[in-house]
């Protein structure tokens, strides 16, 4: 994890993202980077200079209307001295059996986002972890250009001023095969995705598209990045 903690360092200090005496939820919805993150941020609580709380936040979406098995997460989570809270929702059931949306993604990350900033209020948080890495950055650019005519992507910071929260995104200078082989080498664990539109996203075309472009173009994802922080794009 080494290299994991010195980029997520080196993100949280460029953009000023953890404050002394911050309490910050950390967005695990059990796969391999949100896992990572959680990791990466309770093991930095030993060195970083600024202390701060780690509270792991799991929304249960109750797929095919049962509880969700977060066992292991619950047991990383008391190997690492975080506090753990699974909060369960009715989003499979409003999203996939009584609106029957044919494109779910959209309003699944917009229900998700309001329950994932309304629960980290509840528990006293200021801050949420996200664990969007620079692939994830990356192909939000492309997918904003392709799709929207807009140049740009996500933030590494961003205040939401209705909910007094700050959103950060110490995994921006990472890429997803370096979290999955730290994810892979150090045995964590790692909860399988049931939901029905997993792998069939426009997010994953673009994946797609940007992994066969490194081939002719290696190194595009970090020059896209790059090419944000030159223009100081969003916030970058």
């Amino acid at each position: 994890m080494k290299q994991i903690l010195s980029k997520t360092r080196a993100a949280t200090e460029k953009y000023n993202m953890i404050e002394e005496n911050d309490r910050i939820a950390v967005g695990v919805s059990g796969g391999k980077d949100s896992v990572a993150l959680l990791v990466a941020l309770c093991e930095m609580r030993r060195f970083y200079p600024k202390k701060f709380d780690v509270v792991a936040v799991t929304l249960d979406y109750q797929f095919n209307n049962t509880d969700g098995d977060f066992s292991e997460i619950e047991k990383l989570c008391e190997k690492y001295g975080a506090e753990y809270v699974i909060k369960k929702t009715n989003l499979y059931h409003v999203i996939f059996e009584t609106r029957k949306e044919s494109n779910p993604c959209s309003l699944c990350a917009k229900m998700r986002r309001g329950l994932l900033h309304d629960t980290a209020k509840e528990l006293g948080c200021n801050k949420i972890a996200l664990g969007h890495h620079l692939d994830d950055a990356a192909e939000t650019f492309i997918m904003n250009l392709f799709q929207g005519g807009t140049i740009g992507s996500f933030s590494p910071v961003s205040y939401l001023s209705r909910k007094d929260l700050t959103l950060i995104r110490p995994f921006v200078f990472i890429r997803e095969k370096e979290i999955a082989s730290a994810v892979k080498r150090n045995n964590l664990p790692v909860v399988k995705s049931e939901c029905p539109a997993d792998k069939v996203t426009k997010r994953e075309e673009t994946k797609k598209l940007l992994n066969e472009l490194e081939k002719e173009y290696p190194g595009i994802h970090e020059r896209i990045v790059g090419a944000l922080e030159k223009g100081h794009i969003d916030k970058w």
